[in-house]
């Protein structure tokens, strides 16, 4: 989109991107810490309320955005990303007993490069047919469905062991 749409460069297009896993990599730090105070499940919801609303200014971008509209976007989709990340893994991985622990780190690393791949795909093939028509309808599906992953994320309850 920022290549064959809105005419940037490759490598101002590769640096428009970094906003987004610099921004996450900067709020994973806070959120680790933070989900020692708070509950997981609310702070993970709360990331990905973020996350929606970063889609949705992704949606309202103007027709013609500068890099500063671009990238500030971007960066919220990355904050709200990155709360969501720490506290998601680590109620996976302390979900499992302790000696199964590296099992339940590779089955996370496996899901994750998983929905990475799909997700990436799945991605393409959208805004593929959608660049034609509207880009904003494609980034309010997607903020939709963080949205709606982000309510059912803070209302998870956490399972105690048997």
């Amino acid at each position: 989109f920022f290549h064959d749409v809105l005419g940037r460069s490759e490598v101002e297009t590769g640096l428009l991107l970094t906003s987004w896993p610099f921004a996450t990599a900067l709020m994973a730090v806070v959120s680790g810490r933070l989900a020692d105070r708070i509950s997981p499940f609310v702070l993970s919801g709360l990331g990905m309320a973020v996350f929606a609303t970063g889609l949705a200014c992704l949606a309202t971008m103007p027709a013609g955005p500068t890099n500063i509209d671009i990238c500030w976007r971007l960066a919220v989709c990355g904050l709200g990303f990155g709360v969501f990340q720490t506290p998601n893994n680590r109620v996976m991985i302390t979900a499992a007993p302790i000696e199964r622990s590296g099992g339940a780190s590779g089955m996370q690393s496996t899901a994750r490069l998983l929905g990475q791949s799909f997700g990436a795909a799945l991605a393409a093939i959208i805004l593929g047919m959608t660049l034609q028509q509207n880009l904003s309808l494609a980034m309010w599906i997607s903020a939709g469905c963080a949205g709606l992953a982000g309510i059912i994320g803070a209302f998870r309850k956490s399972e105690s062991p048997a």
